[in-house]
């Protein structure tokens, strides 16, 4: 039994050292968080950069940007997902950069609360637009080259503001009748 432990608090000891001896740089890399707050609460996403490189830096570039903020959540689709990011109250669409190459082969599923690029029917066209998946959306998966929506994180707090968001009554196009706008999208880590 004292071998055992002996053991496994050398294990710990090591790994602990492996953590302390980590650049913080790279630990904070390693999972940027943004926060948004909303009119109808807020919500914290945690973006995973090894599997979506692109997606993340062309969503972090948009929160630095300020972009994100003053717009709204402009599709909503109970059981489906909740997208914004690209329209303000009025409905007028904010310009963006140029689009980013598809990542929708990167291991991540479009699972409930994950937040995924949204993009038009060409594969490689993701700009500003993002969505957050309020349910299991297997046939948003990658099913080979070119196809699929790219997963980048995942909703880690206030999960049951996007489940209010969900129900939010609409009108013609999935629009939300009353506007549910993003007040800020901050990096928190």
């Amino acid at each position: 039994m004292n071998i055992l432990g002996n053991a496994s608090r050398r294990r710990n000891l090591l790994l602990c050292a492996a953590i302390a001896f980590t650049p913080l740089a790279t630990l904070a890399q390693a999972a940027p968080q943004v926060k948004f707050q909303t009119n109808q609460g807020d919500f914290v996403v945690e973006l995973n950069p090894e599997k979506a490189p692109k997606s993340v830096e062309n969503f972090l570039q948009y929160v630095k940007d300020k972009h994100y903020d003053g717009t709204i959540f402009h599709r909503v689709i109970d059981n489906f997902m909740v997208q914004g990011g690209g329209f303000t109250p009025s409905m007028s669409q904010k310009p963006t950069r140029p689009p980013i190459p598809l990542e929708a082969q990167n291991g991540l599923k479009n699972d409930l609360g994950t937040i995924a690029m949204a993009r038009t029917n060409d594969p490689n066209s993701a700009t500003a637009q993002f969505f957050v998946n309020v349910k299991n959306n297997d046939f948003l998966n990658a099913r080979g080259p070119g196809n699929g929506y790219a997963v980048f994180g995942k909703v880690i707090s206030g999960m049951e503001v996007i489940q209010k968001i969900k129900v939010t009554p609409t009108g013609p196009g999935d629009v939300p009748q009353s506007p549910i706008v993003i007040n800020s999208a901050t990096l928190v880590k």
